[in-house]
């Protein structure tokens, strides 16, 4: 039977809510493969989203599609605990060789919210402290738990304020810091003035049960914060009895050029919750942490019923696989480098461009008006939408959508860069082209 697009498109509307079916750019696709999507209008789109920052050894990697279908002929769920299966305990021990020394106990679900949601309750269990400490312009999810930590955009919380309480202090800002200064110092200083405000007026510090954060500012815009601020973290929490959950959910599995972004700052948390490139697009997610700390978190005090499944379990154990085998780490260092020299030049050349900001292929790029200096969602849309009808893909970020983020699979090379680099540029120069005629 022939796929009749048109026909299902002509229902999206009916059957999907707003929620799930109105995202950008809602681009109808027949295949994935490698760093592109195949559309329903026969081109082909080069993809600088990775799902979301998911595919990172690529869409459809052979290695991890052959991974599933031999699994798919042993095992398709395995609620665990009632069974237990291989493909789940060979990834803890694959895991382990992977993260932060310490962080070697698994609770795993099927999402990002979900894993957020494990280390919130296993913080205030086993702290049997009531609150915590998020940042302003952080996303965690958009379940009622992970709900009350994300303050990326006030329309999430819209009419569903949540009762979980946390307290929320603004994030590292390197570009608040004024001429002249060290930005670790400045940031540095900035957070310790935050955190006392906070202690001293509305919560002791021994009612925190942790602090949560990305430790590079994801949705929020990418923001990237000194070494210096997040060891400030782990102090504070080590001076008070916290515990420090990093939400690594976007920046795991290689995106800043290490297995984590804890590795790329040196700094270990308590609580860790991971999800996105751990399976190729096959839903799994853990909340980590150490044996000593999981063990205060008893049966009956969380469970799942999908999580863990075998075989997003043996997609996760080839994409490790093929993460070391092909050497993406280092092919993200490199060819994060790369690009960031190329976006450089081009903000140089185009006022368009406020800001380039980059951790290995973690790479956003904030838009703003040039008439008036500020940041510019509706140029940023208008950039997307013409990279898009040239055959190239971006997402956006940032607290008010002004931060095109370019998150390409880790498998990219220097042609396929160049490509989407050249592609920006041309609809930069049309954009600018656009606001000269009309000035």
């Amino acid at each position: 039977m022939a796929f009749d697009w048109h026909h299902l498109q002509a229902r999206l509307n009916d059957r999907l809510a707003p929620s799930m079916a109105k995202d950008h750019p809602n681009l109808p696709v027949v295949k994935e493969e490698g760093c592109y999507y195949y559309g329903v209008d026969g081109k082909k789109y080069l993809d600088f989203t990775s799902g979301i920052a998911v595919t990172n050894v690529g869409h459809r990697h052979p290695k991890v599609v052959q991974a599933i279908k031999e699994g798919a002929d042993q095992l398709l769920h395995g609620p665990s605990g009632v069974i237990m299966y291989e493909s789940l305990l060979r990834l803890t021990d694959e895991l382990v060789g992977i993260l932060p020394k310490g962080l070697d106990c698994f609770f795993f679900a099927n999402s990002g919210t979900e894993a957020v949601e494990g280390a919130i309750k296993l913080a205030k269990y086993a702290t049997r402290r009531p609150f915590l400490i998020s940042f302003t312009g952080c996303f965690h999810g958009r379940s009622m738990g992970a709900l009350s930590v994300t303050t990326s955009k006030s329309k999430y919380r819209k009419f569903l304020q949540p009762q979980w309480l946390s307290y929320q202090i603004p994030y590292a800002d390197p570009k608040a810091c004024p001429p002249g200064e060290d930005v670790e110092a400045y940031c540095v200083k900035q957070l310790e003035q935050e955190m006392d405000r906070l202690f001293q007026h509305q919560v002791t510090p021994e009612e925190v049960a942790a602090i949560i954060l990305e430790p590079v500012l994801g949705e929020g815009g990418y923001v990237i914060p000194p070494k210096g601020w997040i060891r400030k973290l782990r102090e504070v929490c080590d001076r008070y009895g916290m515990l420090l959950i990093f939400d690594e959910v976007q920046t795991g599995f290689g995106r800043t050029g290490e297995w984590f972004a804890s590795q790329t700052f040196g700094v270990t948390p308590d609580i860790m919750a991971i999800a996105k490139g751990i399976a190729s697009g096959l839903p799994l997610s853990a909340t980590v942490a150490s044996k000593e700390l999981m063990s205060k978190w008893p049966l009956g005090a969380h469970g799942t019923t999908f999580g863990g499944n075998p075989l997003a379990c043996c997609a996760a154990l080839a994409t490790l696989k093929v993460m070391k085998e092909e050497k993406l780490l280092d092919n993200c260092r490199d060819m994060g480098a790369y690009a960031r020299e190329k976006l450089d030049f081009l903000k140089e050349k185009h006022a368009l461009i406020g800001d380039v900001r980059s951790l290995g292929l973690m790479i956003g790029i904030e838009i703003i008006d040039p008439r008036t200096g500020e940041p510019s969602h509706d140029l940023l849309m208008r950039l997307l939408n013409k990279c898009l009808e040239k055959g190239v893909l971006f997402y956006l970020c940032g607290n008010r959508g002004e931060v095109i983020r370019m998150i390409p699979p880790l498998t990219i090379n220097r042609e396929q860069i160049d490509e989407g680099v050249h592609v920006l540029e041309e609809a930069l120069l049309e954009v600018e082209h656009e606001l000269l005629q009309l000035s």
